[in-house]
């Protein structure tokens, strides 16, 4: 069948009856056409027709199919270029006739010819497909297209098209807006940043949250876990399953299809860009409490899934080996991509935050939005509490992952709570929200244990601005039940937590009172948890962190000075008595040591001891002591290292011991007492016994031996 006439059969069809002909088969000739035609006229009424075809659009159409549509022309896009490109390598290899090739239209002309199908018989989403399709197309192909007069044009056209369509399509469209949303992602990274700066930015951010958060192309509001929570069923006593063939499950891979929720990760980037970019402000507050609702949202449909009351290092005895293996693996793999596209959302609403005025000192207006703010209130920390809010929801995801954190994820997280902290009335309201629901005990649920430690992160950092009723009634309420807890493997990062939020409140300046009364339980505590409970960096750092507490010049130390003192006893006492054996991995040092922790060779560290680590924790100390306590504690701290009967262990803390000197902790006048204590009381002999003082000689950096050598390390 010759063109013209598979041409017009091509037209016929398309005006017929939306469900009478095969989509698919009446695309495949499109495409086969739209490369053959040789009139530039053919080819736009083709276009035109394509682009308005009962045949095609007049049914409620599946996104998947707008992807079909954006593929034609992205594939003939394709054909045409290499057509042409085949055509110049032959014309420059001198080859003398070349028929089939000559009577095609030049790529230019061709492109044009496709443009000007996009008229006003069809609608502006079904344009932007149309040249979002040939402009990633081209692109794709032709390393040098953008620098092509061509590649301007259809730039051009293409940011045209989408400032249109976002005019002019109605806002029940919702079809039309997630077409919107599939082209501009696509094809976003092939524009310059002239041409992004022409997008209609203010129109583009609320129609890209509603497409990707909840329309049916998108993540449904996060109602896919509750339908999920219908379909578990208990197949033995102890067991659940989630069946492959379930409704729920099914729902769960067709968003994973989705053509949005597919590209998730250049979506979000996509929305975080319009964040940076959007002239109202108040968008990028309403974009938070979106997000900030639909977390919570997903949260809720959490606990109210069975799934949720099994801890993670449960899963093997409570659920079914092929929902372990099929099922339950891709609702994370879902989970984790919506938690990463959320931070990286939150993570540029945090950096507009900081870097306009006009959301930092601005008061919100009211507008009649369901996400609107309370009038007069201001949107810095408004912004602020809905992040961590967000970031609060989705804890159970962070939990699922080992809490390991990612650098945008940190930035946002921690950014949060200082522009949080220069409010503490809002400071205060949101601690409040947020403290957990079972004060005084641990919770049985593992999301309210996730909570629980998400509330105990965040609250440490809020001791500053807190008033000693408020750390005591939230924060030392909420972190004692953790404090003294027989061991649990797995809750060790929450017992941990709890012991840094004690000593964040310990530390506030305005909480000496408080800390008077409540410092003689948490030592107590302190000795008794560790190491079964409490990890060895954790307990050096709580230690180093007390002793900060009560040396001068903590008003602690006027009114109890001899409570420095009794800490080293207490520690330099259970070192005597301590067992030599290797502690477990779990109380080891992990590799994320805190900074003032860390010793010379952490590659090197042996297997420690609780009587290595406990002298160990006696020179983390030596910073913090008073100037009396310091000459004191120097050769009673020497002779503890010989305590420790293994060598390696031994070596270490000689070789920590020596860094702490010497490391540059020291100030002005400790580090004269260190000195004189080294070169001229003993204290290289009574550290580093040898046989042969001659062959093995320590002096501290800049001191003359008896040979008048300088060592200035081990």
């Amino acid at each position: 069948m010759s063109s013209d006439r598979l041409l017009a059969t091509l037209l016929r069809y398309l005006q017929s009856s939306p469900g009478q002909q095969d989509a698919s088969r009446l695309l495949g000739t499109a495409a086969s056409l739209l490369t053959s035609l040789n009139n530039p006229l053919n080819i736009t009424l083709l276009t035109s027709q394509l682009l308005s075809a009962p045949a095609l659009w007049a049914r409620p159409n599946a996104l998947p199919s707008s992807l079909s549509f954006m593929s034609l022309f992205h594939s003939t896009a394709i054909k045409c270029h290499e057509r042409q490109l085949a055509h110049s390598l032959a014309q420059e290899a001198l080859v003398p006739s070349l028929p089939h090739l000559e009577a095609h239209i030049p790529l230019q002309e061709w492109v044009r010819a496709v443009i000007k199908g996009a008229d006003d018989h069809s609608s502006p989403d079904h344009h932007l497909l149309a040249i979002g399709g040939l402009l990633v197309g081209l692109a794709s192909r032709d390393p040098d297209f953008v620098s092509t007069s061509l590649s301007l044009d259809l730039r051009d056209f293409f940011v045209k098209a989408v400032n249109l369509a976002l005019s002019e399509t109605p806002s029940g469209d919702h079809l039309a807006h997630a077409s919107i949303c599939l082209a501009l992602n696509h094809a976003f990274t092939h524009l310059s940043d002239s041409d992004r700066s022409f997008l209609d930015y203010d129109r583009l951010l609320p129609v890209l949250m509603a497409s990707t958060f909840h329309s049916s192309d998108g993540l449904r509001s996060g109602y896919f876990l509750g339908a999920a929570d219908a379909d578990l069923q208990q197949v033995s006593i102890q067991q659940f399953n989630w069946a492959s063939d379930s409704p729920s499950y099914q729902q769960i891979q067709s968003i994973l299809k989705s053509p949005l929720i597919s590209s998730l990760g250049p979506l979000s980037r996509l929305i975080a860009h319009a964040i940076d970019c959007v002239r109202d402000p108040w968008l990028v507050l309403s974009a938070v409490e979106d997000l900030s609702d639909f977390s919570r949202r997903l949260g809720t449909q959490w606990r109210q899934n069975k799934l949720s009351e099994i801890d993670a290092s449960e899963e093997a005895i409570f659920i079914h080996p092929d929902a372990r293996k099929n099922t339950v693996p891709d609702l994370w793999r879902l989970l984790r991509s919506t938690l990463f596209a959320i931070v990286i959302i939150l993570r540029s609403a945090i950096g507009r935050v900081i870097g306009d005025v006009s959301l930092a000192a601005r008061k919100s207006k009211t507008r009649g939005s369901c996400c609107s703010s309370k009038a007069d209130s201001v949107d810095a920390p408004d912004i602020a509490q809905a992040t961590l809010h967000s970031l609060r929801s989705l804890s159970f995801v962070f939990g699922r992952l080992g809490n390991v954190s990612f650098s945008q994820y940190t930035f946002t997280y921690l950014t949060s709570i200082d522009i949080l902290a220069n409010y503490p009335d809002a400071s205060s309201s949101f601690l409040d929200s947020i403290a957990p629901s079972e004060p005084g005990q641990i919770p049985s649920h593992p999301l309210e244990r996730n909570l629980d430690l998400f509330f105990l992160n965040t609250a440490e950092h809020f001791a500053l601005v807190l008033s000693p009723r408020q750390n005591e009634d939230l924060l030392l309420a909420a972190s004692s039940p953790y404090l003294t807890t027989a061991g649990n493997p797995n809750l060790l990062p929450i017992f941990e937590a709890a012991h840094s939020v004690t000593l964040s409140v310990f530390s506030a300046p305005q909480n000496v009172d408080l800390t008077s009364r409540h410092l003689p339980f948490y030592v107590d505590a302190l000795f008794r948890v560790f190491p079964h409970n409490l990890s060895a960096r954790q307990f050096r750092l709580a230690f180093k962190n007390l002793i900060k507490v009560v040396s001068p010049p903590s008003r602690i130390a006027v009114t109890q000075p001899m409570l420095a003192a009794t800490l080293l006893d207490l520690v330099h006492e259970r070192a005597l008595h301590a067992p030599a054996a290797p502690l477990p991995p779990s109380y080891l040092p992990m590799p994320t040591a805190a900074p003032e922790l860390e010793d010379a060779t952490p590659s090197a560290t042996p297997d420690l001891s609780e009587q290595s680590v406990l002298v160990l924790t006696l020179v983390d100390a030596f910073p913090c002591l008073s100037l009396a306590l310091l000459e004191e504690w120097l050769p009673l701290t020497a002779s503890a290292t010989h305590m420790v009967t293994d060598p390696a262990m031994r070596e270490h803390c000689q070789k920590h011991f020596w860094e702490v000197l010497v490391g540059g902790e020291m100030d002005p006048e400790r580090s004269q007492i260190c000195v004189r204590w080294w070169t001229s009381r003993g204290g290289r002999e009574s550290l580093l016994p040898v046989e042969n003082p001659v062959e093995r000689e320590f002096v501290m950096s800049g001191g003359l031996g008896g040979q008048e050598k300088v060592m200035a390390k081990l």
